[in-house]
């Protein structure tokens, strides 16, 4: 059983390989989307438990992807991922997103965490650049799971947005600001943990990118200073701008 799961779930290497905005990419991205405006004509006008009932569907999918991938990278990759725990921006939201749903203190922060996966997650799913790296076939579980996992994030915030009844309020716009640098916080922590040597491997770990510059501008001596300031402030306007996008968009509907 080992070997089979083995043989199933490796990555594929050698022909054809996923890259980013290659035609595969494109293919992927063309499907996620394609399904999420699919599904969002065939729902908008249901009554609002057909809604919520999709909403909570796709939550409790992308955490029930989550967790099984644990059990199937061992099959996969011959271990566990580090870079898979719950510290980046991506995880960590799911994991939040399905427990605001499900705890009363949680609950108050439930669209803030929607909003912040969602923007995550799509930037991920258009800019897949982690499963790039790997160099493997575009049918491997590594590309399969990372794309429909993100994907699915996505469509969570998109449902959420779209269906819910007044998630955003102008009034609470500090919440946005609140999540984003408690993320920053928890991911600060994640990374001081887990950065380090084990053996001849070293963990080179960048969780919501508070450690190192993504794009290498900053020297590496003061990144971790600066960063963390830099992340909160580029989600914090992203956020805004959202919120500036999603009351437009609701002003119009309503005329």
């Amino acid at each position: 059983m080992f070997d089979l799961l083995k043989t199933l779930l490796s990555d594929k290497k050698g022909g054809t390989i996923f890259t980013c905005f290659g035609i595969w990419h494109l293919i992927y991205l063309f499907v996620i989307f394609g399904l999420i405006a699919l599904i969002f004509f065939l729902t908008k006008n249901k009554n609002q438990n057909a809604k919520n009932k999709l909403i909570n569907g796709c939550i409790t999918f992308a955490f029930f992807l989550y967790i099984a991938d644990f059990f199937l990278m061992p099959f996969a990759y011959g271990g566990i991922d580090i870079e898979k725990l719950p510290f980046h921006v991506c995880t960590t939201t799911c994991v939040l997103c399905f427990l605001s749903r499900r705890n009363y203190f949680l609950d108050k922060f439930k669209y803030q965490f929607a909003l912040l996966g969602f923007i995550s997650n799509l930037v991920y799913v258009i800019y897949p650049a982690g499963v790039g790296w790997h160099q493997v076939h575009p049918a491997s579980y590594r590309v399969i799971q990372t794309l429909l996992f993100h994907g699915i994030m996505t469509a969570y915030g998109f449902f959420t947005f779209a269906f819910e009844d007044a998630p955003l309020k102008w009034k609470t716009w500090y919440k946005e600001l609140i999540v984003t640098s408690g993320m920053a916080i928890w991911a600060l922590i994640g990374n001081l943990l887990y950065n380090g040597f084990n053996g001849d491997y070293s963990f080179r770990l960048n969780w919501f990118f508070v450690i190192r510059d993504p794009f290498y501008l900053l020297p590496l001596s003061i990144s971790p200073y600066v960063m963390p300031f830099v992340v909160i402030t580029l989600f914090f306007a992203v956020q805004m701008s959202f919120y500036a996008i999603y009351f437009t968009v609701k002003r119009k509907s309503i005329k």
